[in-house]
């Protein structure tokens, strides 16, 4: 596949604005999680801005691609993509977290526009993105299913109860990223429950898996196009990312995984993205 230097570069430059949009709305908000959301930012760009096939004009249309952000907490990403996506004006954003705000802390399809899953308790977005891709196949529909997990989160049982039947039913229709930027809550990965080795577990599950920078726009691109060139089994793309990517002082720094910044850091960074 051929893409463009100009493709790029306009999804680079939406990416560094949903950077922007995530240090803004924590800090308004006064809490939340912006190392996961950061690091996630050019994966969830990528899907909305260039690959997923949606219409912030109707949010509910059949044949739309799904996706399910499974590590909720990183729902500011989620959120920036949306309002710049047009789901929802970009005022909204300054609310997350509010009471009574359509953009609370995880994700509730029950009360933001472009949502397809609730998401929040960890390990059970790919079962949901398994039902999804599962009824396309049933209803002989064309749409595909995207999912983000992050590294840490895939330590939970059920991420692979389900990873087993997504195999077991074929779910080709199904594209999996994982955010592996190798911090969770409590520290490294390697050090709380190693989930070590990603992609040979994945691979003994029966999954296509695929190894990518996840910051590297040209490579997201690639391996999502790969993906659907699969047959038969589903597709993981285990992209290495940064925490907190883009911001220097948050860069690979677990302290920063739920922490807002203050008024002060926050310009700083605006002031660098």
């Amino acid at each position: 596949m051929s893409i463009s230097c100009e493709t790029i570069q306009e999804l680079k430059s939406k990416a560094r604005s949903i950077r922007r949009h995530i240090v803004e709305m924590i800090t308004e908000a006064g809490s939340g999680h912006p190392g996961g959301s950061l690091s996630s930012a050019d994966i969830v760009t990528a899907l909305y801005f260039h690959v997923m096939n949606v219409d912030p004009q109707n949010p509910h249309w059949s044949e739309r691609d799904r996706f399910v952000l499974s590590k909720g907490h990183a729902a500011p990403v989620l959120y920036a993509a949306l309002a710049e996506k047009g789901f929802f004006p970009k005022e909204e954003l300054s609310k997350l977290r509010k009471t009574g705000s359509i953009l609370q802390g995880h994700p509730d399809m029950k009360v933001t526009p472009g949502l397809d899953m609730t998401t929040g308790s960890l390990g059970q977005g790919l079962s949901a993105a398994n039902g999804m891709a599962l009824s396309a196949k049933l209803d002989n529909k064309a749409y595909r299913v995207y999912v983000v997990m992050g590294d840490g989160e895939i330590e939970e049982g059920q991420i692979w109860e389900a990873a087993m039947a997504a195999a077991h039913y074929k779910l080709d229709n199904l594209t999996a990223f994982v955010d592996h930027n190798g911090l969770q809550i409590d520290g490294p990965i390697k050090e709380v429950m190693s989930p070590e080795s990603i992609q040979e577990k994945f691979k003994a599950f029966g999954w296509n898996v695929i190894d990518i920078d996840g910051h590297d726009m040209k490579q997201i691109l690639g391996a999502i196009e790969e993906a659907k060139t699969v047959k038969g089994k589903p597709t993981v793309i285990v992209a290495k990312t940064v925490k907190g990517k883009g911001v220097p002082f948050m860069e690979n720094q677990v302290g920063w995984h739920g922490k807002a910044p203050s008024p002060e850091q926050a310009k700083e960074v605006l002031e660098i993205i």
